[in-house]
């Protein structure tokens, strides 16, 4: 079966630096892989090469076996990579509802003219309010974007990520800078779309609660390079992981 997402050699360098170095991987629909490592392995700057944020020095990237390593970040997007930032990436002077309804327009213009789709305005606003509920965010909707608390800003980037049907979901660190109350919406979204089994889901996580709750997989990261890649069991009792990378992460 082909993956949805691989990566071939993937590689960049800033200078004498090689950041990501050689990394092959596939990625399958139904699957949950979660990214982990110490800081500086790498792992936001592969999602920066997978999602089109930066381009790679050598290898490539394939989205269900197309060659998309030359497509930027746009029409990745539009391709089906859904990406949701460690630092939020939001239209903060629009309110809640209506930096979703943007990303509903733009998935139901992508390939067809909007109105073939929906069949009114009403249809698109119910759609965009659809979403925020599942990030328990319809209390907020008319909330200006600057207004919100981090955490809830976090909760609107993976709504607007949802709106735009992606079949492959990154998630950056998603419970970064959450409090405690916050964590669990977020975690029981990412728990829903594992559970529809159609998109490939990564994360990088540094919390190894998190990532003992979710992951099908883990790979690990070093100095840019793979080190272990399989079961979450197999690899987090692995001697290397649990010394050299695992321990790290959890204190992060």
């Amino acid at each position: 079966m082909t993956p949805l997402l691989s990566t071939r050699g993937l590689t960049i360098r800033f200078g004498g630096h090689t950041a990501v170095d050689n990394v092959s991987a596939d990625f399958h629909a139904g699957q949950l892989t979660v990214i982990v490592g110490p800081n500086g392995a790498g792992k936001t700057t592969y999602f920066n090469l997978m999602s089109g944020q930066l381009p790679a020095t050598s290898g490539r990237v394939l989205l269900r076996g197309e060659d998309i390593t030359r497509s930027g970040p746009a029409s990745r997007t539009r391709k089906g990579i859904g990406r949701a930032f460690q630092l939020t990436n939001l239209f903060p002077h629009l309110c809640v509802h209506e930096n979703v309804r943007l990303a509903v327009q733009a998935r139901a213009n992508a390939g067809m003219k909007l109105w073939s789709i929906w069949s009114s305005h009403k249809e698109l606003i119910e759609r965009s309010d659809h979403y925020l509920a599942r990030v328990s965010l319809a209390a907020r909707r008319d909330t200006p974007v600057a207004a919100l608390s981090h955490g809830d800003k976090r909760k609107l980037e993976v709504a607007i990520m949802l709106a735009l049907e992606p079949e492959v979901m990154m998630f950056d660190e998603p419970t970064a800078g959450m409090s405690v109350d916050e964590v669990p919406v977020v975690l029981d979204l990412i728990h829903q779309v594992k559970a529809e089994r159609n998109k490939a889901v990564l994360l990088v996580e540094h919390k190894m609660d998190v990532v003992r709750a979710l992951a099908d997989r883990i790979i690990v990261l070093h100095n840019g390079a793979l080190v272990a890649d399989g079961e979450p069991a197999t690899v987090m009792s692995s001697a290397i992981v649990q010394e050299a990378y695992l321990g790290t992460a959890s204190h992060d």
